[in-house]
């Protein structure tokens, strides 16, 4: 249904609009994001941010470090992304995506169309609940194996002391968040089992129109950080970056801090390469 302008002269509208710039005033002068170096989900939200032309500051923290800052300026969860933001405390990249619209609604995070925006949320909770977690337990198994590689994820951050110290330090760190993640042998193999048929599903929300298209929505921003930080592990690319969601990836996010180099046993790889779009 079309809705009338505004009217200048009607007091409702006048004060409908004095919320509107009041509340695009606030948001535009306090946003915070709270996030880790390299965290496809914080890329996610700075990627949300971005879209809808919200200055913001980033505060870099520093693994496991992390879950006590953000309950101490006042989270009530301990994980990241978290978004200080027009007066409220976000935290989750779905969450972050709802908040948003709500303050800022245009440009909206998801299409107005009813059945596009079903497949968009379809493919965002795909991304948040089945992709997320697989990507970051591969790469925290081969950081642990690499601490050294951990420098190229901290090119722009600013986390208060010397990247060079922090990565001499973080073998406490790293084995703490492997455990958190589960990243042990049995698990990472496991995850490389099935990622063939997560790659199959994000290629097909490419092809189907659902994401990867010229104006991105809460769909890539979800899925594609997440692909792209893959990307950065030598042992998965060459599995992805011809495929539809890593040429998707690309076209978002060309440049990603970070590289890891090959780790992975080889027969864990066995699935990807026949689960390939070459070999298949």
């Amino acid at each position: 249904m079309w809705q009338d302008s505004p009217d200048p002269d009607c007091p409702v509208d006048q004060i409908q609009a004095a919320r509107s710039i009041a509340i695009q005033s606030e948001v535009m002068s306090q946003p915070k994001l709270f996030t880790l170096p390299g965290s496809h989900p914080g890329y996610s939200v700075a990627l949300m941010l971005d879209f809808k032309g919200i200055d913001y500051r980033r505060v870099d923290l520093l693994p496991v470090i992390h879950k006590g800052v953000l309950r101490a300026v006042g989270f009530g969860g301990r994980t990241v992304p978290a978004l200080k933001i027009g007066g409220e405390k976000l935290q989750g990249s779905i969450l972050i995506a709802r908040g948003l619209d709500r303050l800022l609604p245009d440009p909206p995070l998801l299409p107005g169309d009813p059945g596009l925006r079903e497949a968009v949320l379809g493919a965002e909770t795909f991304g948040h609940d089945e992709l997320q977690h697989p990507i970051r337990q591969i790469i925290w198994w081969l950081l642990k194996r690499n601490r050294d590689a951990m420098m190229g994820y901290l090119e722009g951050s600013k986390i208060g002391l010397p990247a060079g110290l922090a990565v001499k330090t973080s073998k406490p760190l790293v084995e703490l968040e492997v455990r958190f993640n589960n990243a042990d042998d049995e698990n990472v193999q496991a995850v490389l089992a099935i990622l063939p048929d997560l790659l199959d599903r994000a290629d097909a929300y490419v092809r189907e129109g659902v994401l990867g298209g010229k104006s991105p929505n809460a769909a890539d921003f979800q899925i594609l950080p997440a692909i792209r930080l893959a990307l950065t592990m030598e042992d998965l690319r060459p599995f992805i970056e011809d495929r539809p969601i890593g040429e998707a990836a690309l076209r978002l996010l060309p440049d990603f801090p970070g590289t890891l180099p090959p780790g992975l046993p080889d027969n864990w790889l066995a699935p990807l390469r026949s689960g390939s779009p070459e070999t298949a």
